[in-house]
């Protein structure tokens, strides 16, 4: 049985980091590509970004990529797949999900939502 379990959420001031993991079961870790999404209060899901398994395949959502306040990356030692979040905004308050799907055509599947495989999200709340 395949499971994704986010973990890391929690409430953080405006300004302050997150690191969150999402730790992979069940599956061929090294086969699967690992993506981010996230859903704000009242708001669609939307992709924060994912990480294929190769070197150099890490993709953001473009508003993110331009900023440089998070970072993807993955362990494959350890099945993990990790979102640093930096300069945290009110407004990336949400619940953060991963998903998982096999690398070939993964990126094409990360902007259709066409993940396989889903966790149950970690929830993230910047407040002052």
């Amino acid at each position: 049985q395949v499971q994704l379990v986010e973990s890391g959420g929690g409430l953080v001031q405006p300004g302050e980091s997150l690191r969150l993991s999402c730790t992979a079961s069940g599956l061929s870790f090294g086969d699967y590509a690992i993506a981010w999404y996230r859903r704000a209060p009242g708001k669609e899901r939307e992709g924060v970004g994912c990480v294929g398994n190769a070197p150099h395949s890490t993709y953001y959502a473009r508003s993110l990529e331009l900023e440089g306040r998070f970072t993807i990356s993955r362990d494959n030692a350890k099945n993990t797949v990790y979102l640093q979040m930096n300069s945290l905004k009110p407004e990336e308050t949400g619940v953060y999900y991963c998903g998982a799907v096999e690398h070939l055509g993964f990126l094409a599947k990360y902007y259709n939502f066409n993940m396989e495989y889903w966790g149950k999200g970690t929830r993230v709340n910047v407040s002052s």
